[in-house]
């Protein structure tokens, strides 16, 4: 499968990457990394789900007046992992938590240590949402509490919760790819009893959970919230990400109230936040 790559270069990189990343989103495109220089935006999307008429009017048309340009070039299929490589370091998340890829070194001196091939999933510990709920995860008491992994990505969170000691373990996610990098990547960390499930929030049905864990972002979040609440167990705790500080964490929270969840706290980096809040007893 090839892919387009769209190098973007920008005015700025704060705001303009997110509000870019954001609007490429809806042209089909489904990765994004770093550049050469702060100001450069990769986007990636399928070559058969290219339409260059389509990115030109969106990055011509957007809303703030910004001038843009960009270039595109096809990146080859077999190309794919070597290009990841070049671009994708390794991570440490509170002094416990050590996420690499297999090319990277192993280290003994953490307390977790998860191998990641991240190929096309979202969830390397590098996006802020990502190493935010990793706090969370790594603060929140796990041994034998049923958990949900819910927009699960490289499976990265499930994972660690499932080393922590949550069990049974459930992670879902909407991309084909995703779910199948899932898999292989729970494998390669001994965890292959994770549940992955390729699907969304109508996949659930009539389960039950103590933990639920759902980065993803702010419009999901709001139209599905109450369909995991309705799997979360009385006095349950959710953890929500992909929003910002301000007017979505105030959305997230009017919502949550109104599903009859309680606001416990958030984290906030770079102005991404992620939030925990806990399900009253009905």
């Amino acid at each position: 499968m090839n892919y387009i790559e769209l190098k973007l270069s920008l005015p700025a990189a704060d705001p303009w990457k997110d509000v870019f990343t954001s609007i490429l989103s809806d042209a089909g495109c489904d990765s994004f990394m770093d550049g050469d220089s702060e100001t450069t935006l990769l986007a990636y999307v399928k070559e058969s789900d290219y339409d260059e008429e389509v990115v030109r009017q969106l990055l011509k048309e957007n809303p703030f007046g910004v001038e843009v340009t960009y270039t595109t070039s096809v990146i080859e299929a077999q190309n794919w992992n070597a290009l990841w490589e070049s671009n994708y370091s390794p991570v440490l998340i509170a002094n416990r938590c050590y996420i690499r890829a297999p090319f990277h070194p192993h280290r003994d001196d953490v307390d977790f240590e998860i191998v990641i091939e991240p190929k096309m999933s979202f969830g390397t510990a590098h996006h802020e949402t990502t190493s935010l709920m990793i706090e969370y995860v790594l603060e929140e008491p796990l041994a034998g509490k049923e958990l949900l992994d819910m927009g699960a990505g490289t499976g990265v969170l499930a994972i660690l919760a499932r080393m922590r000691g949550a069990s049974p373990v459930t992670a879902i996610d909407n991309d084909e790819w995703a779910y199948e990098n899932n898999i292989e990547n729970n494998a390669r960390n001994g965890v292959s009893d994770i549940r992955v499930i390729l699907g969304d929030a109508s996949a659930l049905h009539d389960m039950h959970y103590d933990v639920i864990i759902a980065n993803i972002n702010r419009n999901i979040l709001l139209r599905d919230m109450q369909y995991y609440v309705k799997v979360l167990n009385d006095n349950g705790i959710i953890f929500f990400s992909g929003f910002y500080q301000g007017e979505d964490l105030d959305a997230i929270k009017a919502e949550a109230a109104r599903c009859g969840l309680d606001f416990v706290s958030n984290k906030e980096k770079n102005n991404w936040v992620a939030a925990k809040f806990q399900r009253r007893h009905d």
